[in-house]
């Protein structure tokens, strides 16, 4: 058996996953709160509940964090979990379990998943994108995760677009995802709530401050034209970070996942309708296919579980 762990800002999901049919027999959670060693204990004790109730044992334990992780398991960065900053995660819970530890950022656990058994699968090449409260992509080239020199690959949300932009929560100015993510999507929903072009949002909000993206979504399954205008020029957000992906990678595919995936296909096809026209000489390049992740918020965990199998 193996243990892949997302740990994000607020919980750590557990998954244990057969080795040999990659099937998840059974999934755990706990706070992902406090400093290092507390968490440390925390996943201690969520493997020893895996193991306990299945009667079982592990052979490998991966790790998808949300932040910048090296190949050595350090966690070097990460703004949601600052209490392990610069912490070797990967060495102290090995050392523990006496077992081989893969940790990776969490966006590129999630890629391979998708790679092996999820929307990727048949493309070499492809770009995985997960649009959430931020934007978390990483990258299959040659059939190979992409992981770069220190392993922190992957950072393609943080990339500016708009170099006069407004200041993103990270002090930058401009970055793919303070346009393309979740929280871009509430905040256009407000922005055109508050200028008399939402009124779907704010009766299915209570009011203009309350507008999140579930009801920029909301208000789009339900037909209304309003929502179609915002969610049209919010994929054109999302194309826009696409279509520099494609002209830096080449790639067959690009699969969206994250929070948003839940929208379905119509975040694909409205995406991918804006390609062709962002996207430098596509009147002379195969098109490239958009499809939604197969896997939901479970790719991390088991994305991770994946890489530790490289480990036994």
């Amino acid at each position: 058996m193996i243990v892949g762990f997302d740990i994000g800002g607020t919980n750590a999901r557990a998954l244990l996953i057969d080795e040999s049919t990659h099937t998840v027999i059974d999934r755990a959670r706990a706070s992902s709160a406090g400093e290092a060693p507390v968490v440390v204990s925390t996943l201690l004790r969520l493997v020893d509940d895996l193991v306990t109730r299945n009667e079982t044992t592990v052979d490998a334990v991966g790790l998808g964090v949300a932040g910048l992780a090296t190949r050595g398991g350090i966690v070097r960065y990460s703004p949601n979990l600052p209490d392990i900053l610069e912490y070797p995660l990967g060495r102290e819970l090995g050392a523990a379990l006496d077992v081989p530890v893969a940790v990776a950022n969490d966006a590129s656990a999630a890629t391979w998943a998708e790679a092996k058994l999820g929307s990727g699968r048949g493309a070499d090449d492809f770009a995985f994108v997960g649009l959430g409260t931020g934007i978390g992509t990483g990258f299959v080239v040659d059939g190979r995760l992409v992981t770069g020199t220190n392993g922190f690959a992957g950072e393609a949300g943080h990339m500016v677009i708009e170099v006069s932009g407004p200041a993103h929560l990270t002090g930058q100015h401009g970055p793919w995802e303070y346009y393309a993510s979740g929280s871009a999507l509430g905040r256009q929903g407000r922005e055109a709530a508050a200028a008399g072009r939402f009124d779907a949002a704010i009766a299915l909000a209570g009011s203009v401050d309350a507008i999140t993206g579930f009801h920029v979504a909301r208000a789009l399954a339900a037909g209304d034209d309003d929502a179609a205008r915002v969610f049209a020029a919010f994929c054109r957000w999302v194309a826009v970070g696409c279509a520099n992906l494609v002209m830096i990678l080449d790639p067959a595919r690009i699969v969206i996942g994250g929070g948003l995936s839940g929208i379905g296909h119509a975040l694909a096809d409205g995406v991918a309708a804006w390609m062709p026209e962002l996207t430098l000489g596509s009147a002379h390049r195969p098109p490239v296919e958009i499809r939604m992740a197969e896997l939901g918020d479970e790719a991390g965990a088991l994305g991770a579980a994946l890489l530790a199998l490289d480990e036994v």
